[in-house]
């Protein structure tokens, strides 16, 4: 039995109307959910305002309210909390609930624009290959050790992250990756939470559909850092301009990671190749199975985070070594024709270009590089000339596409991606608003030793059309294509 009183330690309360000693069963922050003698938490969303319905959930059984304005209805036996931030205290009375899972375990979030789910993931890969029960909270999937259970956000909400944890904790882990979103961020959901150390991937143009700026994506990304306690570490890209502005206020252990700059970790790119990395990490030379710049910054992260949480150089490198690409992140096939697929995430104008770069590095010059692209609906709009931009300047070839055009025309969003083109590159570009057939025409474009790059939804096995989501794998659709191309 938990009261009432136990899940608000440490919540800042700003008045209380009835009795805390009450015992409560779940906590809710929908009311649809709500059941008898839970405790609603009502949020004000992006979407809609929870206190809307708090009168829902008193009549579904709510023994507790909380919330930032009273209701002009005081039901006699409910008991309700004034807080001043819903968001903040759904978050620690949700650790609470579940005990604070977070402090029996070494937490490990990763933040930053580009970057968080390899780094997670990777980590997650490699701790286990080193024998530790781990677990991972990621955009892909969250794991606990062998257990695998489908993720519906970056950074899910505060009660799914600490019912997860808990049941880390008792399934014996030890570590846990988490990616840690601006979102997840801003909407407090990582509060409560203990964390061994935070590492920093970059900054770059995103998510400005929701920050009003990109000062305030910054701010919100730092914030994370400056919460971090003093047994942990911080661990920053220090190649990212940004990166110093993470370290600024945290009371954490401060370290560094860079290809260009001086920094606690080091790594030189010796040989970058289809098939791999050499790198020199601190003066060690290793293959990895990853490919570009960017994975040269993602694996250093790596590598710093092994470190400080105490593995041995050797074995972190050796395990290092086995490690394979995230499902959706440079995800590569070649088909019998040496028609070299490549499917990437990419859907923020610096990753395009980082793996456009990464391509044309490694390609001869005499191949075509054929790119499929399209930006998703419903959010920010102001990067889409900047991809079609990117998309013209660095490839041969040009289709653009639809991505998951949610509640938008996909016509709409294609238009505003082509304004980006300038009119040199105008002759590269064509645009088919179905993807599966833009993938298709990619393919019956393509001759012997091209390369055909699918980017924008990576690992994504749907597409959202008008608040519906269809069966879509890009992976599974262009090597599908390439194989009935051949018959």
């Amino acid at each position: 039995m938990i009261l009432l009183k136990n899940i608000l330690y440490k919540v800042t309360l700003e008045k209380v109307i009835g009795d805390t000693s009450v015992a409560i069963t779940n906590i809710e922050f929908d009311s649809r959910k709500v059941a008898l003698n839970d405790v609603f938490v009502a949020i004000k969303g992006t979407m809609s305002d929870g206190h809307e319905f708090i009168k829902m959930a008193s009549e579904k059984g709510a023994i507790a309210i909380i919330c930032e304005a009273l209701p002009e209805l005081i039901i006699n036996g409910i008991t309700y909390v004034q807080v001043k931030d819903s968001q903040a205290a759904l978050a620690q009375m949700a650790a609470n609930f579940y005990d604070s899972p977070s402090e029996s375990l070494q937490l490990i979030g990763v933040t930053g624009t580009n970057g968080k789910t390899t780094i997670s993931s990777l980590l997650f890969e490699l701790f286990k290959k080193a024998g530790f029960k781990t677990g991972l909270l990621s955009t892909v999937n969250i794991k606990i050790d062998d257990a695998i259970y489908p993720a519906t956000h970056t950074t899910p909400d505060s009660i799914t992250i600490n019912k997860y944890l808990r049941e880390m904790v008792n399934a014996g882990v030890a570590y846990c990756f988490m990616e840690v979103s601006s979102h997840g961020i801003h909407q407090k959901r990582t509060e409560g939470l203990h964390f061994a150390g935070g590492i920093f991937t970059n900054l770059t143009h995103d998510h400005l559909d929701y920050h009003k700026d990109f000062k305030e994506y910054r701010d919100v990304k730092k914030s994370f850092f400056d919460q971090l306690p003093k047994s942990a570490f911080a661990l920053t890209n220090v190649d990212d301009k940004n990166g110093a502005v993470m370290l600024q206020n945290t009371h954490a252990k401060k370290y560094t990671y860079a290809l260009k700059s001086m920094a606690d970790y080091k790594a030189q790119i010796l040989e970058n190749q289809f098939t791999g990395l050499l790198l020199k990490i601190n003066n060690q030379e290793l293959w990895v199975k990853l490919i570009g710049s960017f994975n040269a910054y993602n694996l250093l992260a790596i590598y710093g985070a092994a470190d400080l949480l105490g593995l041995e150089a050797m074995e972190i490198l050796q395990l290092m070594s086995t490690l394979e690409s995230v499902d959706g992140r440079f995800q590569y096939a070649v088909s019998t024709k040496n028609i070299t697929a490549i499917v990437d995430y990419a859907h923020t104008p610096d990753a395009l270009k980082n793996v456009l770069e990464t391509i044309n590095a490694i390609r001869t010059g005499n191949e075509e590089l054929i790119t499929v692209i399209g930006c998703g609906g419903n959010r920010d709009a102001e990067k889409r000339p900047k991809m079609g931009n990117i998309a013209a300047t660095l490839s041969t070839k040009v289709i653009f596409t639809s991505d998951n055009p949610r509640n938008e025309n996909p016509e709409t969003i294609i238009e505003a991606i082509e304004k980006g083109v300038s009119p040199e590159h105008y002759k590269k570009t064509i645009s088919i608003t179905d993807r599966k057939q833009a993938i298709k025409t990619a393919c019956q474009m393509a001759q012997e030793g091209d390369i055909i790059l699918v980017a924008g939804k990576g690992h994504e096995t749907y597409q959202e059309i008008k608040g519906e989501r269809f069966d879509f794998d890009d992976f599974k659709i262009v090597n599908q294509m390439l194989t009935d191309l051949q018959k």
